[in-house]
């Protein structure tokens, strides 16, 4: 009989076999086990990270979207009311905003608008937006060296323009001249005659028995008398509607107002003037009083809108000049006495008084006048002008404009206009697209370029 050994193995005293390995497979097994939970453990943390991370970039883009609607939600509010200065603790969405306005300058605010998720007493996230906010540009536009209202226009002695007509009332020259563009004088009274239009001319009537004209284009009228036509001729033409003159009272009274933000000059003399004999930089800024501009050697830098509530006199040729920090904007200077616009408001600008722009292309000085003495049936001159040159632009759309000599202005708007001498109105096409810092109804508006984001 063959016994199986290890039955009996006990018994003949003898060790039973070794099982090899048997341990070293439970210490890798503790081994795998400890490796598998710190991986998992590690992941745990990863998963929790990247949640939490998640979280955080989530928070972080709607307390931008918050921030951006709140330096939205300061323009709609400033469009409402000027004064505003900012709100606090806004809800929207997921989180709040708050905002802060700041004056900048009587045209430009500083706004810093907060968001925060999901409050800003326990935020996740927090971002900060600050931004310029200003009042949009006023855009005018003047389709024509010369402009008048009802009050028409003159030309007299060698009196030229170069650039279109455009009148309410009659265009009357004297020697045929010229004037090198078209003409237009509107409705059922429209006259023309004494003038050499290089273009076309439209009117009821063309031409009077004692003064010839000659038209280089076309003409276009009801009846027409002592007229050379180069072109064709368009008899019982329908009459031209009238055009309104480019800068309403509204607009002005809005640069009044931002003069008048920059404070008041009172420091007027025994004569009621505010004289200016050395250079000096001005605006916006109203003067309650006379504004005489005395010395050659003086330079007025304007800065600013500036409203004089009395006369405006330049002697012995000052400079007035735009401040190149203004680039391709327009200022107004106006005179305008509201308790006194027929007798009170007038410019009369001396000889060799020079105007000059910023030096941006497109940059005028505005004179306006608002003495509406013509328009009243009366014959005071809301702006005389005598030698002078320049990047100018006349407008008293109340009253009488007369330039002469050898005065020379971009363009001339009026209710009245009359030309002497040999005074030259000459046409910019910049004047399409006039730029001021402002006009009535402007809204305000972010600035491009001012834009910071932090947190």
């Amino acid at each position: 009989m063959h016994l199986q050994p290890t039955a009996f193995a006990p018994r003949l005293g003898l060790a039973p076999p070794k099982r090899s390995g048997g341990g070293y497979i439970l210490v890798l097994a503790l081994v795998f086990l400890g490796i598998f939970f710190t991986i998992a453990t590690a992941y745990l943390s990863f998963i929790t990270t990247s949640t939490r991370s998640a979280q955080y970039d989530v928070a972080s883009a709607q307390a931008l979207a918050l921030a951006e609607a709140g330096v939205d939600e300061a323009v709609y509010q400033l469009n409402q009311n000027a004064s505003y200065a900012g709100e606090t603790g806004t809800p929207l969405g997921a989180g709040t905003f708050t905002l802060v306005v700041e004056n900048i300058d009587s045209n430009t605010k500083r706004v810093t608008a907060t968001g925060f998720v999901p409050n800003s007493q326990n935020p996740i996230a927090t971002k900060i937006i600050k931004a310029n906010i200003g009042l949009n540009n006023s855009i005018i536009s003047f389709h024509y060296g010369i402009q008048a209202g009802n009050g028409g226009f003159t030309l007299n002695n060698t009196s030229s323009i170069t650039g279109n007509v455009f009148s309410s009332g009659p265009v009357i020259g004297s020697n045929t001249n010229m004037i090198l563009g078209s003409v237009v004088s509107s409705g059922a009274t429209g006259l023309v005659y004494g003038v050499h239009a290089t273009s076309s001319v439209y009117a009821r009537t063309i031409g009077e028995a004692s003064q010839a004209t000659i038209i280089d284009k076309d003409a276009y009228y009801v009846t027409k008398t002592n007229t050379t036509v180069t072109g064709t001729s368009y008899p019982n033409s329908p009459d031209q509607p009238s055009v309104s003159l480019p800068i309403t009272d509204a607009q002005i009274n809005e640069w009044e107002t931002i003069a008048a933000s920059g404070g008041t000059i009172t420091s007027c003399n025994a004569q009621g003037n505010y004289e200016i004999t050395t250079s000096i930089s001005l605006g916006p800024k109203k003067i309650a009083c006379n504004l005489v501009i005395k010395s050659s050697s003086a330079v007025l830098m304007v800065t600013g809108p500036l409203w004089v509530t009395g006369n405006i006199t330049t002697q012995t040729g000052p400079t007035i000049r735009i401040d190149p920090a203004l680039g391709s904007q327009n200022v107004a200077i106006i005179a305008d006495n509201p308790t006194n616009q027929s007798g009170s408001g007038i410019i009369t600008i001396g000889q060799t008084t020079v105007f000059q722009g910023s030096g941006s292309t497109g940059s005028f000085v505005f004179l306006i006048s608002q003495n509406n003495s013509a328009e009243n049936g009366g014959s005071t001159v809301a702006i005389g002008m005598g030698q002078g040159s320049s990047a100018l632009v006349a407008y008293a759309s109340h009253g009488l404009l007369t330039l002469s000599q050898s005065v020379g202005v971009k363009a001339a708007t009026g209710y009245k206009i009359v030309l002497s001498q040999s005074a030259n109105v000459v046409y910019d096409t910049g004047l399409q697209s006039t730029v001021f810092q402002s006009g009535p109804g402007g809204s305000w508006v972010f600035i491009p370029g001012t834009y910071g984001i932090t947190r």
